[in-house]
C-alpha cells in the first residue's frame, strides 16, 4: 500500500491545486486489486466525473505494468474500481481550463473523465499516459502475434 499512497501523495504535494482528498483510502482500493507481479509505474489524483462542482468523487489513478486502475473508496461502505487494459484503450484527450484541467480516456466500453486536475500537472499526466499506452499496446501486439 505504501508505494501507491506515497506516489499519490508525492503527486498531490507537487500539484497542490489538484482537488483530491481521502488519498490513503483510495490508494488502498488500488493496492487491494494489484495482481501478483503487477507493479505501479505512475500515480496521480483527480475527480472521476465531468462536473466542476462535484468534488466528492476523488480517485487515485495508477498506471501499472498491466493496466490502468482507478480506485475510489466510498464514504461509508464499499468502493469502486475501474480497470482499463491496453486492448480497450482507444484515445486520450487533455483539456486545460482557467484553474483546473481534465483528462479524457476513451476506451472501447466507456469514456472516462478525470477532472479538477491542476493545469500544471496536465503535461506530465499526458506524457506518462501516452508513453505508457504506446508501450503497452506494443507489448500487447507482440503477444497477440505469438498466439
Amino acid at each position: 500500500m505504501a508505494s501507491v499512497y506515497k506516489k499519490a501523495l508525492r503527486f498531490k504535494n507537487k500539484y497542490p491545486k489538484t482537488i483530491a482528498w481521502r488519498i490513503r483510502e483510495n490508494s488502498r482500493v488500488v493496492e487491494k486489486h494489484l495482481n501478483p507481479g503487477e507493479n505501479v509505474v505512475y500515480v496521480f489524483c483527480a475527480q472521476k466525473n465531468d462536473n466542476l462542482f462535484n468534488i466528492f468523487g476523488t480517485a487515485v489513478i495508477a498506471l501499472t505494468t498491466k493496466r490502468i486502475l482507478i480506485g475510489r473508496k466510498r464514504v461509508l461502505v464499499g468502493y469502486f474500481l475501474d480497470s482499463i487494459t491496453p486492448d480497450l484503450f482507444n484515445d486520450l484527450k487533455v483539456s486545460g481550463g482557467l484553474i483546473w484541467g481534465k483528462v479524457y480516456i476513451d476506451t472501447v466500453k466507456e469514456f472516462v473523465t478525470l477532472s479538477n486536475i491542476s493545469n500544471d500537472a496536465l503535461t506530465e499526466i499526458e506524457t506518462e499516459i501516452s508513453n505508457y499506452m504506446m508501450e503497452m499496446k506494443k507489448n500487447y501486439m507482440k503477444e497477440k502475434e505469438k498466439d
